[in-house]
Order: structure tokens, then C-alpha cells, then sequence
């Protein structure tokens, strides 16, 4: 049976302050039975560290590089990540993909170097509305996955996936949870015509989660949690979420 996650990504958002008051909310609050993880900016990354160990909330990065080390001015290796005592990162999210380039094979290779180092990444797919208004969105997210099937094998099934169709994502708007489930299930056979493991792959749904809408969400059967944006930032909504999963 796949464990539900709920994922904190803070993006480009946070202080020491606001941050200290954050973590030591989430760290001081019960246990869930889910797996709950913050993805913190890498200045932060430290911060995550102090406050959150002994917790049952675990600490990850935002991205990585797809090297693994060299002249890659600005650029942060998985094997830095490591030395913070990080579990997860988050690749292919799209920002990095509309806004920095990042092609589907960068990405690929990104999930590689995260399994190479002992952590899991959460790799993110998804459609622009203009996209799902072609009724492309299978197409764009079967090609997406595909990339990083193709280069990880076997290993796909180590993999946490999130589905974020970019319409959904800081605009108020909210993929229905039908909508979500049509596209994780379609996730779901893709993977299982991969020769992956499906069952055992966490799915997470992306894309305006907050309280009042993320049990419903997270009751469809092939949604296994969610990659949380803004909610993220306020411990009370962030754990409301975490209780709904």
C-alpha cells in the first residue's frame, strides 16, 4: 500500500524569521500518517536541518544540478544536498521548465543524480492551459515521463511523481478532482507500460491544493498526497492539508 506524501515546495519565499516561527510550528505538531516533507530554498537548507531533525518532518531541496560537480557557476550538486541531510528534490518543476529551459532529458537527467545519491526526487509534469485547450495534455505529460523512464529503467519505480497542470499553479484555479484523476490514472498505465511497478508509485497532485479542497482531492484513488505552493507558507493551512491526507 503506497503511503500518502504531502510536500511543502516554498519556492523562491522565506526568511530566518518567518521561517524559524514555520518549522518550529511543523516540527512541534503530532505526528501524521503521512510522509510530510518541506522543500526549503538552499539558503535555508541549514535552517531546515536544525529545526526539523528528531521530527517527523522531513527536509529537501527545490532543484539540483545535472552535474555533478565542476565550473557550474550558481549551480548546487546533489552531493551538497546530501551533506544537509536532505530526502528529497524536486526536478522538472514548471518554472524550472518554463523559465530556465529545462528540457525533458536535463530533467531525466537531474532524477538520475538525485537516485545516485540516496535521495528521492519528486519529478513534476504537466500541461499549460493552452496545452490541455488542444487536448494535448497526454501527449505533453506522456512525453515528459517518458524521458525520464527511458533514462531511469527499473529505477522509475524509486521515483515520487507530482502532477501539476501549470494552469492550476498560483492561479486560484483548481484542476477539478476528476480532471486530477483522469490524469494521474493515465500516469498510472503509462508507468505500468514502462514495465515500472505503478502500484507502488507515489503519485502527488499539484496545483492550488489548500484545505478546503485537498480531501476531496486527495480521496481519488490514483492521488497519493500533493505538492504544496502557496499553502505551504502558513503552518496552519499547511497542516490542515497534511491532515486531510
Amino acid at each position: 500500500m503506497r503511503r500518502k506524501i504531502v510536500a511543502g515546495n516554498w519556492k523562491m519565499h522565506g526568511s530566518l524569521q518567518a521561517n524559524a516561527e514555520l518549522l518550529g510550528a511543523l516540527a512541534a505538531a503530532p505526528r501524521a500518517a503521512c510522509e510530510v516533507v518541506v522543500c526549503a530554498p538552499f539558503p535555508y537548507l541549514a535552517q531546515a536541518q536544525q529545526r526539523l531533525a528528531g521530527s517527523a518532518v522531513a527536509w529537501g531541496a527545490q532543484d539540483c544540478s545535472a552535474h555533478e560537480l565542476g565550473a557550474y557557476t550558481g549551480e548546487v550538486s546533489v552531493a551538497m544536498l546530501g551533506e544537509f541531510g536532505c530526502s528529497h528534490v524536486i526536478v522538472g518543476h514548471s518554472e524550472r521548465r518554463a523559465y530556465h529551459g529545462e528540457a525533458d532529458a536535463v530533467v531525466a537527467a537531474k532524477a538520475l543524480r538525485v537516485l545516485d545519491a540516496g535521495m528521492r526526487p519528486i519529478v513534476c509534469v504537466g500541461e499549460t492551459l493552452q496545452q490541455r485547450e488542444r487536448d494535448e495534455t497526454e501527449v505533453v505529460v506522456g512525453q515528459q515521463l517518458d524521458a525520464v523512464a527511458h533514462l531511469l529503467g527499473a529505477r522509475m519505480s524509486a521515483v515520487v511523481l507530482a502532477y501539476e497542470p501549470v494552469w492550476a499553479i498560483g492561479t486560484g484555479r483548481t484542476a477539478t478532482p476528476a480532471q486530477a484523476q483522469q490524469v494521474h490514472a493515465f500516469i498510472r498505465a503509462r508507468l505500468q507500460h514502462h514495465g515500472v511497478e505503478a502500484e507502488t508509485v507515489p503519485l502527488l497532485y499539484g496545483g492550488s491544493v489548500k484545505p478546503d479542497n485537498a480531501a476531496e482531492l486527495f480521496a481519488q484513488p490514483d492521488i497519493d498526497g500533493g505538492l504544496i505552493g502557496g499553502a505551504s507558507l502558513k503552518a496552519a493551512d499547511f497542516l490542515a492539508i497534511v491532515s486531510a491526507a
